[in-house]
């Protein structure tokens, strides 16, 4: 992911964004939220998902499915490149407390990967 060159200015005055206990608060319910899901799946996390959890537990909004769709046809990537894009953007949807990847959610995990990609 790009980050642009802040002025000094910036660096002056007070952080923006959330702090890092707010940061914290959102991880430990994302993590909640994926060990209620997984519950019985003998799993506790996104990361250990495999295709059948996949399936199931990442559903896609149409439009994110279509960019996905775009994405795997134009960039070539493998099965398991899929699968492991649909994780990242299930746990970023978690981040934000949502049932549903969004193409937001989607187009975020894959600019991951890209921006991996580069070096």
């Amino acid at each position: 992911m790009e980050v642009p060159r802040l002025e000094y200015q910036e660096l002056e005055g007070e952080p923006a964004g959330e702090s890092s206990a707010e940061i914290r608060c959102r991880v430990e319910q994302a993590r909640n939220i994926q060990r209620d899901r997984l519950k019985g799946e003998g799993i506790t996390c996104n990361a250990q998902m495999q295709g059948r959890q996949i399936r199931r537990f990442c559903t896609l909004e149409r439009s994110a499915a279509s960019l996905l769709r775009q994405a795997y046809n134009r960039l070539g990537f493998s099965m398991r490149a899929h699968d492991r894009i649909l994780k990242v953007a299930r746990t970023i949807a978690d981040l934000e407390g949502s049932d549903h990847i969004t193409l937001q959610h989607l187009g975020e995990a894959l600019q991951y990967r890209n921006s991996d990609r580069e070096y």
